[in-house]
C-alpha cells in the first residue's frame, strides 16, 4: 500500500526537481520517488560495506588477492 507524504521545500529546491524530472522525462513526483529509492539503495549499500569492514576488521573474513581467488575457483 501506497502512503502519501507532504512536506515543505524551497522553492529552488522544487525548481531543480522539475527541471531534473523534465530532462529525465518524467513527472516530478515519479522523478523524487526514485530519486529516494537510489538513496536508500545506497544507504544500505553503505552498511552492507560497512558490516563487510567490521569481519574484515575483526579477523572474521580475510582479503584475498585476484591471483589468490581465481586460482581457488580451479579447485
Amino acid at each position: 500500500m501506497n502512503k502519501r507524504v507532504t512536506f515543505d521545500m524551497p522553492e529552488e529546491m522544487h525548481q531543480l526537481i522539475v527541471e531534473y524530472a523534465s530532462e529525465a522525462g518524467a513527472e516530478p513526483d515519479d522523478y523524487l520517488r526514485q530519486m529516494i529509492q537510489r538513496h536508500l539503495e545506497d544507504l544500505q549499500d553503505i552498511a552492507a560495506a560497512d558490516e563487510a569492514m567490521k569481519r574484515i576488521q575483526s579477523g572474521e573474513d580475510k582479503v584475498v588477492s585476484s591471483e589468490e581467488f581465481w586460482r581457488g575457483l580451479d579447485d
